[in-house]
């Protein structure tokens, strides 16, 4: 069970409105895409249901349990079975492939962590790049590395934010599709951040259209696809 609640969420920065009053659920073990323009709240989202930051007010459930109550966040963020793959991807410049997959695991006995990071290596067709460094590998292959590295330890929630948007369209989909075996095999819920409103279509289970820190449109495809509303039709170009 990994369902993402938000009630009521309320969060400036500064004097910059960002969110105010939002509430939704995002369903357990599906992909939510999250599509609208910059500085719509899809971002401030991630970060707070991750941990990264509280709201001014408002409550985050995780499984029932409620991870953030108004500014004070009750379930740090290394414990709430998070994998996250920012736009930055943060590698660590110095370390081969394999150590920076296997960071995530640190504190785990070496055989098991070598096992995890070979099995993910080989799921996601990386594994002759495990003793490379970041700056020898080709965009595609670091956001490999960068999603395997938030995957190997098998986390309940995966949040995207954008990572895939200067990648090519073949290397972009070759990705999706691991992601999306992995998540059929661990059942992981996965929030997805994009500007690109065909790729959100293709890979959301849900679609979320998001304007100015409101939800102008929620549902399937089809029903995206079928909204009246202006904005919506306006910004996937129906």
């Amino acid at each position: 069970m990994n369902k993402i609640s938000l009630e009521h969420i309320t969060h400036r920065y500064g004097d910059n409105k960002v969110l105010e009053d939002f509430s939704f659920s995002f369903e357990e073990a599906k992909t939510t895409c999250m599509i609208g323009p910059s500085g719509c709240g899809k971002t401030t989202i991630l970060r707070l249901i991750s941990g990264l930051e509280a709201p001014l007010k408002g409550i985050i459930k995780i499984n029932e349990t409620v991870a953030t109550e108004n500014e004070n966040i009750l379930i740090p963020p290394h414990k709430r079975k998070i994998g996250f793959v920012f736009q930055d991807l943060a590698l660590w410049p110095h370390f081969t492939v394999f150590r920076n997959i296997a960071f995530g695991l640190k504190g785990r006995k070496t055989e098991k962590v070598s096992h995890q990071v070979t099995q993910i290596l080989n799921l996601f067709g990386i594994a002759d790049k495990a003793k490379k460094y970041p700056h020898q590998l080709s965009g595609g292959q670091k956001q490999m590395v960068a999603i395997a590295r938030s995957l190997v330890h098998q986390p309940e929630i995966f949040l995207m934010d954008e990572p895939l948007a200067n990648i090519d369209v073949k290397v972009k989909e070759n990705i999706l599709a691991h992601i999306k075996l992995l998540q059929q095999e661990f059942r992981f819920t996965m929030l997805y951040v994009t500007h690109d409103h065909q790729e959100a279509m293709q890979t959301g289970d849900k679609i979320l259209v998001m304007n100015e820190g409101v939800i102008e449109a929620a549902g399937t495809k089809k029903e995206i696809e079928n909204s009246s509303n202006h904005f919506v039709r306006s910004f996937i170009k129906l």
